[in-house]
């Protein structure tokens, strides 16, 4: 039976099982890990490496950093082809200023959800605090990001409410140690304008972003030709 025909409640009740099963196994891959390493020598060292290899700072810095050289480079081809691996959007129509606004974007938003994040739930809980929420940023990367009903957006959300916000401040504080002079600016842009964004976490962290830069962020783009 397709499951897009299945009755509301089902489709509910099956959403709801999955996630839980996923948050349960990726709690317990953690809690097992965990009390492995700790018959161990070094068990503080190889928890922070599994840890490390969980968070995606690196990833991030390599990824924008393609998009910025080959825009610098004049290669607008590339620059739609780099920005591609980083967003979900339809990039082969994207003129050069919007390239950059969708790579400075993602950046804003994965700083949140791919650093901020797993650092802030693995200081709460430790390896399996971390597991469940990149399990759940998973799901919800996979299948919520088609339609924001699905259980793992809904929980993606829940995970990332602090976090957003968090890396909203931490933008703050960048911008009072780089650039003081537009820290108001990044203030007056998050309180006017991040809650206008689709997503209840998103804005907080790319508000920051455009009033740290003086850029316009956000506005139209297209999904598979939807705009």
């Amino acid at each position: 039976m397709n499951r897009a025909r299945l009755p509301k409640n089902r489709r509910l009740a099956y959403g709801v099982v999955t996630v839980a099963v996923l948050v349960a196994g990726s709690y317990g891959v953690g809690f097992l890990i965990v009390a492995a390493a700790a018959t161990v020598p070094g068990s503080e060292f190889i928890l922070a490496l599994c840890a490390a290899t969980l968070i995606a700072q690196n990833s991030l810095y390599r990824h924008v950093s393609a998009v910025v050289q080959t825009l610098a480079a004049g290669d607008l081809d590339a620059g739609r082809a780099a920005v591609a691996q980083i967003v979900g959007r339809d990039t082969q129509a994207l003129d050069e200023p919007e390239v950059a606004r969708a790579s400075i974007e993602s950046l804003a938003e994965n700083f949140s959800d791919g650093v901020v994040a797993p650092v802030f739930w693995a200081l709460l809980f430790g390896l399996p605090g971390l597991l469940v929420y990149k399990a759940v940023n998973t799901a919800d990367s996979m299948i919520g990001y088609r339609n924001k009903r699905y259980t793992a957006a809904r929980l993606d959300d829940v995970l990332n409410w602090v976090p957003a916000r968090l890396s909203a401040l931490l933008i703050l504080v960048a911008t009072l140690l780089l650039r003081p002079r537009r820290s108001a600016a990044v203030l007056r842009s998050i309180f006017m304008t991040a809650s206008h964004h689709r997503s209840p976490n998103a804005g907080y962290p790319e508000a920051a972003m455009a009033g740290a830069l003086d850029l316009r962020l956000g506005g139209p783009r297209a999904y598979r030709g939807e705009t």
